[in-house]
């Protein structure tokens, strides 16, 4: 029986009512757009939604199993940027369970489709070049991921295409931070956030304040990124999107930590690792770890973080060496290796890289150790972390310092140069 017949006079047919189901989910995805809304593409826009919600919900076994279902109802060459999504976000989440083995298949797939769709499209559009830009940052060729998002982002404002305009704005922003060009990432990210306000997309305003914040702290500006932690979780929270809550918390954690805001940075690590799902968040665990392992301390007199070149005494709060880079040398030289004394002609070599002259040397060493110990020497308190005996200087033993690490941090780089975050 025709089930057509059923309906009543004047009822929207079946395929009516699925052509608009089809349009009202391309509304936001624009997935497998423009094509025959037959029963597999039907099958396929619900897989991929319901891979999306999960997605966002931090579900990520539910959002693999989903996204696998849609890419079998995909076909190639009409719905190729619907597989690059699918595949970028397989990526993502492979990426943050250390699945090395799967992200480096899906990154593989991604760059032999983008070879494919070159043959297929009448002309290069923004779509394609930011999926190049993509790729290029998959495989960490981050000066070529540039070229093609500011390409990418010229095509979609001739294209008309506000929303590929913001995803390009926030991917030159991410990769301007990869560059370590954190100013150009800032200038971006104000484009962004006005662009934003026409486009009202929440969870892609909640990952710029994210990214907003961690540049600000790159620059040290660590007071300014804290009110941008804040609005992206609210904006997050606002949207139902749990699958970033953990990194806020992360990256808050870690300004605080850097602001010597030891108690507060180990609240929100400890929240973190309470409620994160570690067989899928296997990086973002290693993170915490290595975070809480670096400041859960109570009794750390100094914390070191050469890096980024401030110290924290915890009398005396952060303070800050960028432009006492010789200071910061001593300090290191004799921290590193507490109750060996370093006499003047140790110093003269191994700070200025000198052989030593009285002449030259005896004034510089002592008004420089002089101008350390009144940084690092809490007021009225005897000389407590520089002691200077008959063999020269030395860092009191007793004294418990800590080092930042960053090194460790620093190994612990996401599998296709891709955060959670980013947007596909």
């Amino acid at each position: 029986m025709d089930t057509t017949q059923t309906m009543t006079e004047g009822s929207p047919s079946i395929e009516t009512l699925m052509s608009r189901a089809l349009v009202d989910l391309n509304k936001d995805d624009r997935f497998l757009a423009h094509l025959p809304a037959d029963s597999i593409r039907i099958e396929g826009q619900g897989h991929y939604r319901l891979a999306k919600i999960y997605y966002d919900k931090a579900d990520f076994e539910k959002a693999e199993e989903y996204f696998v279902k849609a890419l079998a109802c995909t076909d190639m060459p009409q719905d190729a940027f619907a597989i690059f999504k699918i595949h970028g976000f397989l990526i993502r989440i492979y990426s943050e369970s250390l699945n090395e083995k799967d992200a480096n298949k899906y990154i593989q797939l991604s760059a032999e489709l983008l070879d494919q769709i070159v043959a297929t499209l009448p002309s290069l559009n923004a779509e394609y070049f930011y999926n190049a830009a993509v790729v290029n940052t998959y495989k960490g060729e981050f000066a070529e991921a540039n070229k093609n998002f500011h390409q990418a982002y010229r095509k979609a404002q001739t294209e008309n295409e506000p929303e590929l305009m913001a995803k390009s704005l926030y991917a030159m922003a991410t990769n301007a931070c990869q560059m370590k060009n954190f100013q150009d990432a800032l200038l971006h990210l104000g484009q962004l956030n006005e662009l934003l306000n026409i486009l009202k997309k929440g969870y892609l305003k909640g990952s710029m304040h994210l990214l907003w914040g961690n540049a600000l702290r790159e620059l040290g500006s660590y007071a300014e990124s804290l009110p941008h932690y804040d609005l992206a979780m609210k904006l997050l929270h606002s949207k139902r999107c749990w699958n970033m809550h953990h990194y806020v918390l992360l990256n808050k954690g870690i300004t605080l930590k850097k602001m010597g805001e030891f108690s507060k940075a180990l609240i929100l690590f400890g929240i973190a690792q309470n409620s994160l799902d570690e067989e899928y968040f296997k990086r973002l665990q290693q993170l915490l770890l290595m975070e809480v392992e670096d400041v859960n301390d109570s009794s750390v007199d100094l914390y070191l973080d050469r890096h980024n070149r401030v110290i924290h005494e915890k009398a005396l709060g952060v303070i800050d060496f960028k432009h006492r880079f010789v200071l910061l040398e001593i300090l290191f030289l004799l921290a590193q290796t507490p109750g060996t004394y370093y006499n003047k002609e140790d110093l003269a070599k191994m700070i200025w890289k000198d052989e030593y002259n009285p002449l030259i040397h005896d004034k510089l060493i002592y008004t420089s150790i002089s101008r350390l110990r009144k940084l690092i020497e809490p007021k009225g308190i005897k000389r407590q972390y520089i002691l200077r005996g008959k063999d020269g200087y030395t860092f009191n033993p007793r004294v418990n310092a800590r080092f930042h690490k960053e090194n460790e941090v620093v190994k612990q780089k996401n599998i296709g140069n891709i955060e959670i975050s980013s947007p596909v």
